[in-house]
């Protein structure tokens, strides 16, 4: 499973799910949501895909901390997920707790006394852009136009515009699977293309992210016109998940997939983006069922024309590619 808190040895094959979501509601607080067969599909970018089995959604750290032991505990795993924008829910949901950061309060957005800003993990990048825009802080433009959170992004290593999240990141506030809080500075955390090796078992809380400048707001807000005006003519406004495979070396997975004939190519209503042929667009009603099988058609394709496998970028979402394709 990707991202995944692993349970503790001797974790249930068959779990009692209520009893589990009964033992979470006893261990947090009032303002803390703990429920049950909750849709996922509808909290992604892509909107498809099942239920989680227990949905948390902590109200502070140490709700989100008993949440963490109360699931090892009772031998479960537990997922977070951010805004949902580059993973697919498999359509018979996920075996976990799952583990929203929704609550208001982890939308931080607070400048620090040495120039740099504190950003909350549920914060939308949308959000942190604007309210830099407002604070005349340069750097993090290119972020506007990323469907995400903070933590999703620290997670994936998201990236737009010839930018990454961990250029502009300093520090990580990252949760472990024990409990225990800890920042962790970017050289710590294995960054590399699309993931975070530090985050993997782990969950970040919030990041201390470094401004390129001062500027005016209007310079600024310029700067973030022309991204999204890029965007606008290179991307499908239809919901999807992003760029679906990664590039091969010295390759663009877009490329292969186009000229393989595969633009508009439909499985049910998942379609290939006749603007973007990394993308796959949902129609309306497209099941993950139908996203899984017009990947495989994809890679099956484009090996047999170009001789290149292309490998997953989205995540499935609490499972293995291996399972769908």
């Amino acid at each position: 499973m990707n991202s995944l808190l692993a349970p503790t040895a001797g974790a249930l094959s068959l779990p009692d799910w209520d009893d589990v979501a009964s033992v979470l509601r006893a261990g947090v607080g009032p303002e803390t949501r703990i429920t049950r067969e909750e849709s996922l599909g509808s909290r992604t970018t892509m909107g498809v895909g099942g239920s989680a089995r227990v949905l948390a959604e902590p109200a502070n750290v140490a709700d989100l901390r008993a949440v963490v032991r109360g699931a090892a505990a009772a031998g479960v795993p537990l997922l977070p997920i951010g805004r949902g924008s580059n993973l697919v829910v498999p359509d018979d949901g996920v075996d976990a707790v799952v583990v929203a950061f929704s609550h208001a309060a982890w939308s931080a957005f607070s400048p620090q006394a040495d120039g740099r800003i504190r950003a909350g993990a549920g914060l939308r990048l949308k959000s942190l852009c604007g309210q830099a825009v407002k604070a005349g802080l340069q750097g993090f433009e290119f972020l506007e136009g990323i469907p995400g959170s903070v933590g999703g992004s620290l997670r994936m290593n998201a990236g737009a515009m010839g930018g990454w999240i961990w250029d502009v990141t300093d520090e990580a506030e990252v949760l472990r699977a024990d409990g225990e809080v800890v920042l962790l500075p970017r050289a710590a955390m294995g960054v590399d293309y699309r993931q975070c090796r530090g985050l993997e078992g782990a969950i970040a809380l919030g990041a201390l992210l470094r401004p390129a400048a001062q500027a005016e707001g209007d310079a600024i807000g310029r700067q973030i016109d022309v991204y999204r005006r890029k965007r606008q003519e290179s991307q499908p406004k239809e919901r999807s998940a992003g760029c679906v495979f990664r590039n091969p070396p010295g390759g663009a997975a877009g490329r292969l997939i186009d000229e393989a004939g595969l633009k508009g190519a439909r499985e049910g209503d998942a379609q290939v983006s006749t603007v973007h042929a990394n993308f796959i667009i949902n129609l309306g009603a497209a099941r993950a069922a139908d996203v899984f099988a017009l990947m495989r058609r994809i890679r099956a394709t484009v090996r047999e024309r170009s001789g290149v496998l292309l490998e997953p970028e989205v995540l499935c979402f609490g499972r293995r590619w291996e399972d769908f394709l």
